[in-house]
């Protein structure tokens, strides 16, 4: 369970009080990430502010049972993914859960989750190549888009939010090794696709 720093305490108690200018903090502070990870999930911008707006209004309203289990970015982030499950199965969006990529390159990456050899691209940086970063992004951003749900939200959280690997856990409720498997396949494929596509 973690444990609650002084300054996070006093941060929900300002909440609790409804200090604007705390509340104002935290959401300028995590705004523009809660939007970017909620529009990869939904892959629907406006939709997307939707649920960062109706996120927020969840914090306010529910910050007094805030009970500090886990961080409180990981609450405040448990709570938009709920909001997007909610919305994406209501609307028929949710990603199919079988497409998992083989293992088969299950020596690609070293302890820290770090590829051990970076793709051909960037071996050498030449003016063509970075030029054709721009493709590169385009071809992590779909493979990120093709990933199974769980996958998906696990590199974003992890990723691109950076929550610890307990602090996935909370939130998703699953094992600490399900969070590894999950995220060294989600790894694993979008390191396929770019392999391929630059082949």
């Amino acid at each position: 369970m973690a444990q609650r720093d002084d300054s996070e305490t006093a941060l929900v108690a300002a909440l609790v009080a409804r200090d604007r200018d705390v509340f104002a903090t935290l959401y300028h502070q995590h705004t523009p990430g809660m939007i970017r990870f909620a529009t990869r999930m939904t892959r629907n911008r406006a939709l997307a502010e939707d649920l960062v707006q109706d996120t927020w209004v969840s914090v306010l309203d529910h910050i007094a049972t805030f009970e500090g289990r886990a961080s409180l970015v990981s609450w405040i982030y448990a709570i938009l993914l709920n909001k997007t499950r909610s919305r994406t199965q209501r609307e028929a969006r949710q990603q199919s859960l079988d497409a998992a990529p083989d293992g088969s390159d299950a020596d690609s990456f070293d302890a820290t989750g770090h590829w051990k050899l970076l793709p051909a691209l960037w071996d050498e940086l030449t003016p063509e190549r970075i030029v054709a970063g721009r493709h590169v992004l385009e071809i992590v951003n779909a493979a990120i888009d093709d990933l199974p749900d769980q996958q998906k939200t696990i590199l974003l959280l992890r990723g691109t939010h950076g929550l610890s690997g307990d602090e996935i856990c909370e939130l998703l409720s699953i094992s600490a090794a399900n969070v590894r498997v999950s995220l060294h396949r989600a790894r694993l494929a979008v390191r396929a696709a770019l392999d391929q596509a630059l082949a």
